[in-house]
């Protein structure tokens, strides 16, 4: 196995402004150990949202991680 199989891949990180209020969305992989993509809703530091999704079915595959950047770009901006 490579090294790249056990490192995270790095995330996306954004403030949105709605109505006032500035609003700090975060996501993250949780790596090949804990395959999920994780996205948290800030505002005030406190999480008002967390969304977890799951990525196992990505492992099996050799671009899994360009696979999983997208869909976590997907996740982050739906979000």
């Amino acid at each position: 196995m490579s090294s790249s199989q056990f490192r995270m891949l790095s995330g996306f990180n954004h403030n949105l402004k709605h109505k006032g209020k500035t609003y700090h969305i975060q996501t993250e992989d949780g790596g090949r150990e804990n395959p999920m993509i994780i996205t948290h809703i800030f505002l005030g530091g406190v999480i008002l949202s967390t969304i977890r999704t799951p990525y196992d079915d990505l492992l099996p595959h050799p671009d899994w991680e360009e696979s999983l950047r997208a869909r976590m770009k997907v996740q982050h901006l739906d979000e």
